[in-house]
């Protein structure tokens, strides 16, 4: 049962050397989600999220956007459909929570969770998964190039 809860409720936390604003910027325009988020271009408003592909012809996923607090927090639907097997599975949430901290950096808290009905995705995006797109993420804003 422990490993069940490690997969349905996944939380990562890190500090980046950044404002609130930057990562608020680089979480919702697609000109920049490009530059860390494997290419996906993800458009975040308050009416939903969608990510397409690098060239933008295919949908990669689109989920309702729950909660729209700039520069603070934003929660949204994830769906994985860009994978046939994992697109078939329930829509799961993600939460960013984006805190300033003394000395000019910021913790930026993602907790991705409802997961119970996404084994697959679950899986997915655990670990390297998310650790992947938030060093890249990190080192985007950091230095201007992400990682891929």
């Amino acid at each position: 049962m422990s490993t069940m809860t490690q997969t349905t409720v996944q939380v990562y936390q890190l500090f980046i050397k950044a404002t609130p604003e930057r990562i608020w910027d680089a979480l919702v325009d697609p000109e920049l989600t490009s530059k860390y988020f494997y290419g996906s271009r993800i458009t975040i408003t308050p009416e939903g999220r969608l990510s397409t592909s690098p060239d933008g012809s295919q949908n990669w996923g689109d989920s309702e956007v729950l909660e729209w607090d700039p520069p603070r927090k934003l929660v949204h639907g994830w769906q994985s459909l860009y994978d046939p097997e994992l697109s078939n599975e329930a829509t799961s949430r993600v939460t960013w929570e984006i805190e300033p901290q003394d000395g000019g950096y910021t913790r930026l808290t993602v907790v991705h969770d409802e997961l119970e009905d996404s084994p697959k995705t679950a899986s997915s995006v655990a670990g390297t998964g998310w650790m992947g797109v938030l060093s890249s993420l990190k080192s985007f804003l950091e230095t201007g190039e992400g990682l891929f």
